[in-house]
């Protein structure tokens, strides 16, 4: 399964979408069993699943993002907030120009805050930009998954990463996932001291729970849910 999207021009012109999707994912940790590019793989794979179900224009990724909680972990590179507005802010442009006006902006790294604040400000003067997952989204896939925890307590590479992960691309999976699960509820501080003060292998959450079957339902859960966002950005 290809990460990143090989379509040609003639294809997209055929396809003539007014809504692109942008894959926004990140470079950090996620412990011993997942690859430092997790966020991005998920990302894209959403991205994937979207632009085919409702026929949308697929970007290629955007690979690195504000992980700065996760750099006391070794592999992991961020890139500022102001750089992740910038380049957004150039993409969209750039997607304008073509006549395409609309960005979907497909977040699979929970620490990219700053997306809200990018969509916000697009929307004063009409409807721009949609953020999707969204917390509702996320949580209704778990629960149509029927996975075993909640996205407080599982937190980063525990049941839900994995899960998907282990459906859609299993050869990123290492062995230790089985073996691989830490608690950390308590994360009060987590903005002053970063993920290090609460996690030694970098996973906070229950990757032993995760399957494959639970990775499809949740791809599954979060396709459809992304009817009504499309709705409401005006893209159907």
């Amino acid at each position: 399964m290809d990460l990143i999207t090989t379509a040609t021009s003639t294809d997209v012109a055929s396809r003539a979408a007014k809504v692109a999707v942008l894959p926004v994912g990140s470079f950090e940790q996620h412990g011993d069993h997942l690859p430092l590019f997790t966020d991005t793989a998920i990302a894209c794979l959403i991205a994937q699943r979207l632009a085919e179900t409702y026929e949308l224009m697929l970007l290629p990724p955007i690979t690195m993002s504000c992980s700065h909680e996760h750099e006391s972990f070794p592999g992991t590179v961020s890139i500022s907030a102001a750089t992740l507005i910038a380049m957004i802010d150039d993409i969209r442009a750039s997607l304008q120009r073509s006549g395409v006006d609309k960005l979907v902006l497909v977040n699979a790294h929970g620490g990219n805050y700053v997306l809200s604040n990018i969509a916000l400000q697009a929307n004063v003067h009409g409807r721009h930009v949609a953020v999707f997952p969204g917390k509702e989204e996320w949580n209704t896939a778990r629960e149509y998954a029927g996975m075993a925890t909640n996205a407080h307590d599982d937190m980063h590479g525990g049941e839900l990463e994995t899960s998907i992960l282990l459906y859609a691309r299993p050869d990123l999976v290492g062995e230790s996932w089985c073996t691989a699960d830490h608690d950390a509820v308590d994360r009060r501080y987590l903005l002053i001291t970063g993920m290090g003060e609460y996690t030694t292998s970098g996973i906070i959450g229950n990757p032993s729970a995760a399957t494959a079957a639970k990775g499809r339902a949740a791809l599954e859960s979060l396709a459809a849910g992304f009817a009504d966002h499309l709705k409401a950005l005006g893209g159907s």
